[in-house]
């Protein structure tokens, strides 16, 4: 597909100037950071009258720092530059966040943008998953301020979120999670370049005596028009010792929060009986990460 339509490429030094192009543009300017998806947005009509690319690979925004508050994701990091970094590749917290960096071919990990992955606001794609379960937020960039935005108010619909088209995406911030916590993360996929059918990401934090204070459960890939937190199965597993009896309950309830579509790839029905089985299969592995013994299993996994 080419993009005959386009008349300049610009590329910002700071992110900035990417704002007074965005404001100076408008509906004509589309914001790059790896743009793989790029043909994939402008076949679902996404693009519009877009005659303008803004590249933001010299704006300043790759990088992957560790600070007090948790860990700070530049817009413009890439998949790879992402997984090789030091918290991802040995953090218990951040296992959704490499577990979900395995499945995109080398191709794809080595150009997509973690920025562009969340701003795109494909509910069918995996890092977002991933970084809902941390509890991550974005940092926006606009004309007169910056504010950070919570990843579950984000997105409004298929390719849509709360951005103002002044605005640019900065940063993903991770907060940093109380001790006892692990997280994992799973996908459904028809081979290795594969959009998710179906994704699961959860989060678990244990006490001392191995009770669940907090849990996170987030499923995208066609349950919705966003990624959605599945309250239902969190709250079979709160104040409660993890056993396999209520790994299971926790996922057969996952149908009381998601709402599966049918389309080419899967159907609804198809959707829902995968999901209960990766919820569970998905704490199974969070928890199996912070040593918890479940089925006579008992040992940390990375």
């Amino acid at each position: 597909m080419a993009f005959a339509g386009v008349k300049e490429f610009l590329q910002p030094g700071s992110g900035r100037e990417a704002v007074d192009l965005l404001a100076k543009l408008g509906d004509r300017a589309v914001v790059l950071g790896g743009g793989t998806f790029l043909h994939g947005l402008a076949a679902r009509g996404v693009l519009g009258e877009v005659d303008t690319f803004i590249d933001l690979q010299k704006a300043g925004f790759s990088l992957v720092k560790s600070e007090r508050s948790g860990l700070a994701i530049g817009a413009t990091t890439t998949f790879t530059e992402l997984a090789e970094a030091e918290p991802v590749r040995t953090s218990l917290e951040l296992g959704a966040v490499r577990d979900a960096l395995q499945y995109p071919p080398p191709q794809i990990r080595n150009m997509a943008t973690v920025g562009g992955c969340v701003a795109s606001a494909t509910p069918l794609f995996d890092l977002p998953v991933a970084f809902m379960a941390l509890d991550g937020s974005v940092k926006a960039l606009g004309p007169r301020a910056t504010r950070d935005i919570g990843l579950h108010k984000f997105y409004l619909d298929y390719f849509e979120h709360v951005l103002e088209r002044t605005e640019l995406l900065t940063e993903v911030l991770l907060p940093k999670l109380p001790s006892g916590s692990a997280s994992a993360f799973l996908k459904l996929e028809t081979n290795a370049n594969d959009l998710a059918l179906l994704n699961v990401a959860v989060r678990v934090t244990l006490d001392e005596s191995g009770t669940c204070r907090e849990v996170r459960v987030v499923v995208g890939g066609g349950v919705g028009k966003v990624p959605v937190r599945a309250v239902s199965c969190e709250d079979v597993l709160k104040g409660q010792r993890p056993t396999p009896a209520l790994l299971q309950e926790s996922g057969d309830v996952v149908s009381l929060d998601i709402h599966p579509v049918d389309d080419h790839r899967a159907s609804a029905k198809y959707r829902t009986a995968v999901a209960k089985v990766y919820v569970r299969r998905a704490l199974q592995r969070a928890l199996t990460r912070l040593g918890a013994s479940l089925d006579g299993h008992n040992g940390q996994e990375s």
